[in-house]
């Protein structure tokens, strides 16, 4: 007697905004594909959907879902997500991004996915913030981790805080780390000749030095203090700053400060699809940021062998190593932000010294390969242990799969 043929596993990935599911997951999400597996990607509708359904991927729109702050929204978004997991019946689903994260493993194991997973990209409050914050966000996250099967946490920080405080039970956490495309981010990959053609196509003249930066335009990646510090840089200093408005967030830096650094001379980019491009155009990357999960930006400028200017936060410290590959400043110092940037312009030879260990720490810690087989194997150890317990998913050894 012949059965029916077994359908494949279906994973689901839920984020806020689609922009995450295209730069931040996508690899995780063709993984899947790559398996037979039915993959879907869960957030905003917005221009980065059809790329993803493009490689694959189907996507289901939360068109409630916000990046901003807003309860009523937020009911929406949960509403509009129990509608899908109850139609969809997924496998598995996995939850990203603070919102997402704390009401989509709730709903996800209340209506009746097998298997849900969680990914911290960083706890949304910090040392320095008030206790309430910090109360507000651990007890939010120590329920919403009572309704996963795994917790992936990016930062051996944020891991050490959630075992300390019992925030997630011990026998589900695991250190997940964060990767890039080292392929992609090579600095061997672009000449001489490639590297002044582009700084060329952005307006920069010979013997200019190129700071830059990357990230969402928000108060919290500490712009205020880079565009204080900017007039300390010197005269033969250029900043660029490439990545996207966010006008969701309530911190999203104004319009008025925007045209204030574009009169000391600040080049804003936008989004770049090509940001390997732009960092190959740099001499010395910037992070000036407040809170910082993994930051994928200096991972890529490590990876392109770029010296770092950092501040001393969670998730900056566990790319750059002080005086080793980069300087460490303290938060909200343009002071100490100018003097290491100076520092580093006034000497090429510490420029090359600095890029060249960050190369070699990304190509030891950052390879996103790493994440992805410890994301699946995750799910292989998840999905068993919930058949285990008679939820019955599918399980990956019921698919034809082809390696990575």
């Amino acid at each position: 007697m012949t059965g029916h043929p077994a359908r494949p596993l279906r994973i689901a990935h839920l984020t806020t905004s689609d922009i995450s599911l295209r730069y931040l997951l996508l690899p995780q999400l063709l993984a899947g594909v790559e398996r037979g597996w039915e993959v879907a990607g869960i957030s905003s509708p917005g221009p980065d959907a059809g790329y993803i359904e493009s490689r694959g991927v189907r996507h289901f729109p939360l068109p409630s879902s916000t990046r901003a702050m807003s309860l009523r929204k937020d009911v929406r978004a949960a509403s509009e997500l129990w509608r899908i997991l109850r139609r969809e019946r997924f496998d598995v689903l996995h939850t990203h991004n603070p919102k997402t994260g704390l009401y989509g493993r709730v709903l996800g194991r209340l209506a009746g996915v097998p298997v849900v997973v969680h990914t911290t990209h960083g706890l949304y409050a910090s040392s320095d913030d008030r206790w309430r914050k910090r109360l507000l966000v651990y007890g939010l996250e120590a329920v919403a981790s009572r309704f996963s099967d795994a917790e992936l946490v990016q930062n051996p920080e944020d891991l050490a805080l959630m075992d300390r405080l019992r925030i997630v039970p011990r026998r589900k956490a695991q250190l997940l780390g964060n990767g890039i495309d080292l392929r992609r981010f090579d600095p061997d990959s672009v000449t001489p000749a490639r590297r002044e053609a582009i700084r060329s196509g952005l307006g920069i003249g010979p013997g200019q030095m190129v700071v830059g930066t990357v990230g969402r335009l928000v108060r919290e990646k500490g712009f205020e203090d880079l565009f204080a510090a900017l007039p300390h840089f010197g005269e033969h200093v250029t900043l660029i700053m490439a990545g996207p408005d966010d006008d969701d967030k309530a911190d999203s830096v104004s319009a008025e400060s925007i045209g204030r650094a574009k009169a000391l001379g600040v080049r804003f980019l936008g989004m770049r699809t090509d940001i390997d491009a732009v960092y190959a155009a740099m001499d010395i990357f910037v992070l000036a940021s407040h809170r910082e999960g993994f930051p994928r930006a200096a991972m890529e400028a490590a990876a392109m062998g770029l010296p770092i200017v950092a501040t001393d936060i969670r998730g900056c410290r566990e790319i750059v190593r002080h005086e080793e590959s980069g300087l460490l400043v303290p938060v909200r110092d343009p002071p100490a932000i100018a003097s290491a940037v100076r520092r580093l312009a006034d000497d090429a030879d510490l420029r090359r010294t600095m890029g060249a260990a960050a190369r070699r720490r990304a190509l030891d810690r950052f390879d996103e390969r790493v994440v992805v087989e410890i994301v699946l194997e995750t799910y292989s150890g998840v999905l068993a242990g919930a058949r285990r317990l008679g939820r019955n998913p599918r399980t990956p050894d019921t698919v034809r799969q082809k390696p990575l």
